[in-house]
Parts: structure tokens; sequence; C-alpha cells
């Protein structure tokens, strides 16, 4: 058994029995709806049925990230037990909670000097950030060190791959994301923008395709363009959505179809609750590892 732990956020958009199995303890994300607090627990409090069905019916749910506080006491639980710590962050392009984490551990290392606490900024988010907690739980389950885990998820974390695409425009106008008039001719000419994240961690809008069917086709041929060894990669591929598990299966059918050496099949996941808040409904992401990204 490891002497560390490895840890991550709740955004890493995995399930919650996949960290429970894996013993990779999450620390949560907040979001308030309808004048409600709530813990981003991975749908144990609030089902992604139900917090998809009141976007849908018009709230506008908001996000706070893990405080400093709420850190340390998460953080400090397994110093006690004399652990140090592999902790992986959401993407600082994204928020600032890497930030956050940072000012935790300056403040425990004072009271725990023996212990180690390492940080990344995974640059990543939802199952893409998921993705290098998984690669890293399987160097650690392979009796990897906590400095070989921490070493290679740096030099790594960007040959993680990130691609999004929405069928949905409505929560980017209620968001003020994009204009009315952006959201209503994008509407009525079936826009289904592709976004990517950038090597900085920030969701970058790259085209702006006409249909379901050809954002499907393209999100895969990203895809073939930026995976390693082509159609002979045999690395993870995972895949969320935002209350559309059909889109994401149309995905995940073409990936299988195309890449037939895949290590085992494509996981279809939720958006979480705070990735959720800021896309909606009607998103798809698609994750892989390929060549490292430099825009």
């Amino acid at each position: 058994m490891s002497d560390y732990i490895l840890t991550c956020c709740s955004t890493a958009d995995m399930p919650f029995e996949y960290f429970q199995q894996r013993n990779i303890p999450f620390v949560c994300f907040h979001y308030n709806m309808d004048g409600q607090e709530y813990l981003d627990n991975l749908g144990q409090t609030m089902s992604f049925q139900e917090f998809y069905d009141r976007i849908a019916a018009g709230a506008m749910p908001t996000t706070s990230q893990v405080n400093v506080g709420q850190f340390i006491g998460f953080f400090e639980q397994y110093l006690q037990e004399g652990k140090d710590i592999l902790h992986i962050s959401l993407s600082t392009g994204l928020s600032g909670v890497y930030n956050s984490a940072c000012i935790a551990r300056e403040t425990l290392l004072v009271k725990y000097p023996d212990r180690k606490i390492l940080l990344v900024d995974s640059r990543g988010a939802s199952s893409g950030y998921g993705l290098i907690v998984d690669m890293a739980a399987d160097m650690r389950d392979n009796d990897a060190t906590l400095e070989d885990v921490y070493a290679w998820v740096e030099e790594n974390k960007l040959n993680v791959h990130h691609w999004f695409f929405s069928t949905d425009l409505t929560h980017y106008k209620r968001g003020g994301r994009i204009s009315a008039t952006a959201a209503v001719v994008g509407g009525l000419l079936n826009i289904c923008p592709l976004m990517n994240m950038s090597y900085d961690g920030k969701l970058i809008p790259r085209m702006k395709i006409r249909g379901k069917k050809h954002v499907i086709a393209e999100i895969v041929h990203m895809m073939e363009v930026h995976v390693h060894n082509g159609i002979d990669y045999a690395g993870k591929c995972f895949i969320s959505h935002s209350a559309c598990y059909d889109d994401a299966r149309k995905v995940a059918d073409l990936v299988e179809e195309k890449f037939p050496h895949l290590n085992g099949s494509v996981m279809i996941n939720s958006v979480g609750t705070v990735i959720g808040a800021h896309t909606g409904p009607g998103t798809v992401a698609l994750f892989f590892c390929g060549d490292k990204r430099d825009s």
C-alpha cells in the first residue's frame, strides 16, 4: 500500500463509486440553485437529471470553489494519519482553486514539517481532468512513488486532449456567454460550437459546425488528428455529457469503431453540477491522450 494519498476536486466529474473503488478522496466545490447551497458531491445530494431539468426550467445556478479553510480540513485528516498528499486540481484557466490549495499547503507545512503536499494544476476539467487523475491512480497502484507520479503528471498533463461541443445554446445565452442574437441565429442555423481546452487550461471556441451529425463526426476527427498512434491508439478514452446521453453514446460508438485497440470501452460520465452550471444541458466532451497541446 502506498504511503501517500492521491486526491482531487469533485470537478474531475468521475462517478462517485469510481472514487470510492479507487481510493481517491475528493474535495467538493459548491453550487447555489434557487437560493439554496449544495455540495457538488457527484449526484449524491441532487441527481444529475434533476439538476439539468431545473436548469431547463429556468434555474441559473452559481458556483463557488473550495476555499482555503476547506482545503486545510480536507488535507489535515490525511496528514494526521502520517500520509503525504498528491492533490491534482481543476485548471487555473477556469478557477482559482489551485491557489487556495497552495495557501492551505503552506499553512499546513508549518504544522507538519515532515510531511509532503504536492500540488498539480491539471490544466484540465470534467472527465479530462478525471483522465489525468485516473492515470495517476494507475501509476500509484503499480507502486510508483509520490515523486514519480507527480513528475509524470506534470510532464504529461498537456497530452490529455479536451474537445467539447454543445447542441443547446440556451444556457450560454442566459449566462451572458453569447448574445441573444448569436443564440437565435445559431438555433436557426443549427450551429453546434466545437471547443477545446488550450495549453493554459482555458476553454476556447474553435469551429462553428452546422448540424449534430457533422459536429459528432468532427469531434472524432479531432481525435484522429491528435491521438497517439492514430487508429492504433491503445490508451483510454472518456466522454462526459450534460443530460444528452444519446449524443454521447453516438460519439462513443464512432470512437470505438475507429479505434479498435482502446484500453477498454469508452467510459461515459455525466458532466457534474459545477461544470454543468456553466454549460447547461446539451454538451458532450471527448477526452483522450495525444500530442502536446500548444495553443
